[in-house]
């Protein structure tokens, strides 16, 4: 998977259960046909239905699904692959009982700077390509480790080669040498950091919580983007209840990740608005902390995401459907809800509405399973059930 989209034509046949997440094709929210047919013309969906009704497509590969079932191609809307070196050694230490408080960010800060940028290109490539092999067809990235004006203006310019999505994360944690300037950092971020990375980016993004940036912060450092034309995202609510969400809310960010520990306020806030909780269950497994309680936000009406969250400190996976069996284990999610906010839920938050659905005119992305029914990327976790990958009618896999 890489920026540039490589479209083709592709006719999938006998499939045993087609996911379209679109309910004016099938049955229910997942938009669910059974003995279907999908079409993909010069990239996008033509025909999504019952195969006894699908069209003749000339010049289009042909793939027997044999009764298996097709979903969409996951949309992973919080990455974080630009960085050098990995933090195994604090991962082991975390496992042995040392609680997780994202001061090792830090050193990921100090191998990134120190990276050249084809080591950084490589290790960004990789992750993208795991990432595909696994079933995602559309990926957000993030800078975040380079935390200076040179380092974070190449970490984008490296993200952008790779990524259909990228984020600027100046205010991902203050660095080393701005440890007793804080004031000076914010403004360096809202400012020259800004002028110089804004080019190279569609969002903004604050890791607003303990340890990082508090509400006021991030208001400042959001509203500058904004005013430089990107668009808002936030860290929120990670590792203790605070101001992230009700921020995201007020600046009308398209997603809130992480979300936590919410208040019963936040959870209203987030329902009554068009912001997306985004979901990040690797960083919780990976950490071993307290899961989102996904139930609560989705009784209420929230708009609810997953993705994966590819980090060397907290969620080191690339793997959509680990993300989605952890999500129904211990996120209280049903396996078709969470197969929906990997896709759909995905595309909401990046405001796409060309991916995350199968419906006539999508992008023609789709994931063959090596399983009858989307209910087995939960019911068979660990299993690699991904059979191929299409991307805009493309194989990927």
């Amino acid at each position: 998977m890489s920026r540039e989209v490589r479209t083709g034509s592709v006719v999938v046949d006998r499939i045993g259960e087609l996911v379209t997440n679109d309910p004016t094709l099938g049955d229910g929210p997942l938009g669910i046909v059974r003995d279907a047919a999908l079409v993909v013309a010069d990239g996008v969906v033509v025909y999504a239905g019952p195969r006894t009704g699908a069209p003749a497509a000339e010049h289009a590969g042909r793939i027997d699904a044999q009764g298996a079932a097709v979903i969409p191609g996951f949309v992973d809307s919080h990455g974080h692959y630009v960085f050098a070196g990995d933090r195994a050694e604090e991962f082991a230490a975390r496992m042995a009982g040392q609680p997780y408080t994202a001061g090792g960010i830090a050193s990921t800060v100090r191998a990134t700077r120190a990276a050249s940028d084809e080591e950084l290109a490589g290790g960004v490539g990789r992750l993208v390509r795991e990432a595909a092999l696994a079933g995602t067809t559309t990926a957000e990235c993030k800078s975040g480790y380079g935390l200076s004006v040179d380092h974070e203006r190449r970490s984008l310019e490296v993200a952008g080669r790779h990524a259909d999505e990228v984020t600027f994360l100046g205010a991902h944690v203050v660095p080393e040498e701005y440890a007793d300037r804080r004031d000076d950092y914010v403004a360096l971020v809202a400012g020259e950091m800004l002028d110089a990375c804004a080019p190279h980016a569609t969002w903004i993004d604050v890791f607003c919580d303990r340890g990082a940036f508090d509400g006021d912060e991030a208001r400042e450092i959001l509203r500058a983007g904004v005013g430089r034309g990107l668009m808002p995202r936030v860290h929120a609510n990670q590792l203790q209840q605070g101001p992230g969400v009700q921020v995201a809310v007020e600046v009308g960010a398209a997603s809130a990740d992480h979300c936590t520990h919410l208040s019963d306020d936040d959870v209203e806030a987030l329902a009554a608005s068009d912001v997306v909780a985004t979901l990040l269950p690797g960083a919780e497994f990976s950490t071993r902390a307290q899961y989102p309680d996904a139930r609560r936000l989705l009784d209420r009406g929230a708009t609810v995401a997953l993705a994966a969250d590819c980090n060397p400190g907290s969620s080191y996976t690339t793997n959509m459907p680990f993300c989605i069996a952890v999500a129904v284990r211990d996120m209280r999610m049903t396996p078709s809800e969470a197969v929906w906010s990997s896709t759909a839920g995905g595309a909401k938050a990046l405001r796409r509405s060309d991916v995350g659905h199968l419906g006539i005119g999508a992008r023609g992305d789709l994931v063959l399973l090596d399983a009858p029914s989307h209910l087995h990327l939960a019911y068979r976790p660990g299993v690699p059930l991904v059979r191929s990958v299409f991307r805009a009618g493309a194989r990927v896999r």
